[in-house]
């Protein structure tokens, strides 16, 4: 019965011991690149790695955990990537969740650390993609997304166009018919966001775009043109996370505090019962970000109107139009006066969303993505990130959609605000400004354990 299922839900919740507060300590990336330009995956993995240990003065043997995310490779790649720097015997977990695979990987050891299980985790991100559009690579079994690709062909049909540009450009194309947006709407997006990039060194590209220019680019799908989808990408992002306990006990808890980002908020949603109703936006995920946002404000104790910069899922201009509402940064069908006036961007009355330059234009490795974005705002928060700094914020938040489907919604703020010494802590190099790795970044790593266990002999 329901309310013996809510009783027993109580008694557990109330046997739970409290929650440890978790930080974010230490971040690092590497430069987003075209497929095939850059590294092959173990050294951007170990790069990203190494700044975040270097950014957060945690030495490699310190981890007690890792978990790793990535959506294309053969299994283990996590520890592939990580017996790089040391072979420490620390569990090492592998985690794919489609587009949202890098914030799984995050929100899945900040668990581990919120419940005092360890101490110290890693969540690393990386993903080494082929050229083109996202296709299926295992034809011979049941494809996760049948029934998605179902219910969009018989709203509206199918065509010869990427699959997820179908998705989205309907997500898209059904928001503007049922709220009255024009389709330029979605081109201003990724304007706004093209021109964001130009600061960030670590966009796979930084040019600039007149709407004309954007409009008139080809066509992918509807009214989506090549400069309004994100590309594919090679890269790599890590997190180091501690819990309050293991910080203050630190040798290095000044360094520590100084860095620190209190996780506030961490939920992830995955389908309703609404996402095959027949409904294209909550096909593509509005759903569950409508119910990630929800949970993720009461979690934090916020509303959207208190929060200055958001990282967003735009891997299409679509998606980010049809989040805005879901977010809850604008009322409902509103997401085109918000555009319209600016609302979204430098200056604007609502929080600069992808200050980065966002899917579209810093690129989408799809397991880095999401650590991706907590490293922006990471460097938001502590006051690094030069050029693209957006002035006095509190609270950051963190977007992060997968089809199939998982959403993840992140809200952070400084940690300790007396000791977070705001750009000025960070020795020869700032990383938020410079792809270079800073000097010592490359003496984190930990050694392999050399004491060989002796095992107890089997009784006969």
């Amino acid at each position: 019965r329901p309310s013996d299922r809510q009783q027993l839900r109580e008694v557990r919740m109330a046997a739970r011991r409290p929650l440890e507060r978790v930080y974010v300590v230490g971040v690092g990336m590497t430069p987003f690149s075209k497929p095939g330009k850059g590294d092959a995956y173990p050294e951007m993995g170990k790069m990203a790695v190494q700044k975040a240990l270097f950014d957060a003065g945690v030495r490699f043997d310190e981890l007690e955990h890792a978990t790793v995310g990535y959506c294309y490779g053969d299994s283990t790649c996590g520890q592939r990537v990580l017996y790089e720097l040391g072979q420490t015997t620390i569990p090492i977990a592998n985690v794919n969740n489609n587009c949202s695979t890098g914030s799984t990987a995050l929100l899945l050891s900040k668990q581990l650390v919120a419940g005092g299980v360890v101490g110290c985790a890693l969540a690393l991100g990386f993903e080494q993609m082929q050229r083109g559009s996202l296709k299926s690579h295992f034809d011979d079994r049941v494809n996760p997304m049948d029934k998605h690709v179902m219910a969009m062909a018989q709203e509206r049909g199918m065509v010869k166009a990427p699959m997820a540009a179908q998705f989205f450009g309907n997500a898209g194309l059904e928001y503007c018919e049922k709220h009255g947006v024009d389709h330029s709407v979605m081109a201003k997006i990724a304007q706004k966001n093209h021109r964001n990039s130009a600061n960030n060194p670590y966009s796979q590209f930084r040019d600039i775009y007149s709407l004309e220019q954007i409009m008139a680019a080809p066509k992918i799908f509807g009214p989506l043109t090549k400069l309004q989808c994100c590309p594919t990408s090679d890269g790599a992002a890590a997190a180091v996370l501690v819990s309050e306990s293991f910080l203050l006990a630190h040798p290095n808890k000044e360094r520590l505090m100084a860095r620190a980002v209190l996780v506030e908020a961490l939920t992830m949603a995955t389908d309703s019962g609404r996402v095959f109703a027949g409904s294209m936006v909550d096909l593509a995920g509005a759903d569950m970000t409508r119910r990630a946002a929800r949970r993720a404000y009461a979690e934090a104790g916020i509303g959207a109107g208190d929060v200055q910069v958001v990282e967003m899922h735009d891997c299409f201009s679509a998606n980010e139009l049809i989040s805005y509402d879901a977010l809850g940064l604008c009322a409902e069908g509103k997401a085109g006066e918000y555009v319209e006036r600016g609302d979204n961007d430098y200056g604007g009355k609502g929080a600069v969303v992808n200050c980065s330059g966002g899917l579209i234009s810093k690129g989408h490795p799809l397991g880095a993505t999401g650590l991706a974005q907590l490293t922006e705002l990471c460097w938001q928060l502590r006051g690094m990130a030069g050029q693209r700094q957006v002035p006095n914020v509190r609270h950051a938040l963190q977007h992060n959609v997968g089809l199939g489907g998982a959403c993840v919604v992140g809200i952070y703020a400084l940690g300790f605000p007396q000791a977070a010494k705001r750009g000025a802590q960070y020795d020869d190099v700032n990383p938020a400004v410079t792809t270079d790795m800073p000097a010592g970044a490359d003496d984190v790593g930990g050694s392999a354990p050399t004491d060989v266990v002796a095992l107890p002999r089997a009784r006969l």
